[in-house]
């Protein structure tokens, strides 16, 4: 059985405060990306995982769909698998595609096997694996708070802009995202969000990972000054990683301008 991990951007990212479980407490939009992976699993006679693509960082035991897989198997008796990952979306991007590996393998043991699992425990189970995975289980528009684990359904529809997404040779890890960062109230509920006001976003709606790590990698401050120039109404960069997109009224082609990039353009 097949599925396709899609990944997700952040529009705006608030980092609120500091948890004493280590975590920190933020404010964010989660909108759904068409750009995604490709998973598949089968039955075996031992657990494999293999993979193709993107080369994925970190051991075969830190991988998320590993993890999605243990966390089911001794409640639901589960067979060995074998598991193949083939890795469009990009790592350290900040566009949460392991998580969304995660989530997706969750739900596909769920439907491979019919285990009948309810979205409530799916949404718990995926939420244990990382921060964002539980976005993933529904993976539809929300705003999101808390670890990013908390959401609201929000009515915000981009579907009629393109959107130019761009991720330079810069991998960002989380950890050493979060220890730029300095804690703030929210400047601006992102629940108000108005697609009537997009050209106005940038005046009001920012990235607080943006300020330090632009200072640290200046060519992904670059990238969004790019895409300004190239007629974005909005850009940003997405989550704590390096990948920056533009929303644009209408499609584009920036292949040109952002060679040596990995590069995505779509509809939204």
């Amino acid at each position: 059985m097949i599925c396709f991990p899609n990944c997700k951007i952040n529009i705006g990212l608030f980092v609120t405060e500091k948890r004493t479980d280590g975590y920190h407490n933020l404010e964010t939009i989660f909108y759904p990306l068409t750009l995604c992976d490709i998973l598949e699993i089968t039955e075996g006679e031992k657990n494999e995982f293999t993979s193709s693509g993107m080369i994925i960082p970190g051991s075969r035991e830190s991988n998320l769909c590993i993890k999605a897989y243990d966390s089911l198997r001794e409640k639901y008796k589960l067979p060995p698998v074998k598991i193949h990952l083939h890795k469009a979306i990009p790592t350290g991007a900040g566009l949460g595609g392991g998580s969304s590996d995660a989530a997706f393998m969750l739900k596909l043991l769920n439907d491979y096997f019919s285990l009948n699992i309810d979205k409530e425990e799916l949404l718990y189970t995926a939420s244990k694996l990382g921060s964002d995975c539980a976005f993933f289980i529904e993976n539809k528009t929300v705003f999101a708070k808390n670890k990013g684990d908390y959401f609201e359904n929000i009515s915000l529809d981009l579907k009629n802009y393109f959107l130019v997404l761009v991720k330079p040779d810069v991998h960002i890890s989380t950890p050493d995202a979060f220890s730029l960062i300095k804690p703030r109230k929210a400047p601006y509920s992102l629940k108000n969000i108005d697609i009537a006001q997009i050209s106005e976003w940038k005046n009001f709606i920012t990235n607080d990972f943006e300020e330090p790590l632009f200072q640290k990698f200046p060519e992904i401050k670059n990238i969004k000054e790019k895409l300004y120039n190239a007629g974005a109404l909005y850009a940003s960069m997405s989550g704590s990683g390096s990948a920056v997109y533009g929303i644009f009224k209408d499609a584009v082609d920036l292949s040109e301008p952002f060679s040596g990039n990995f590069i995505w353009q779509g509809k939204l």
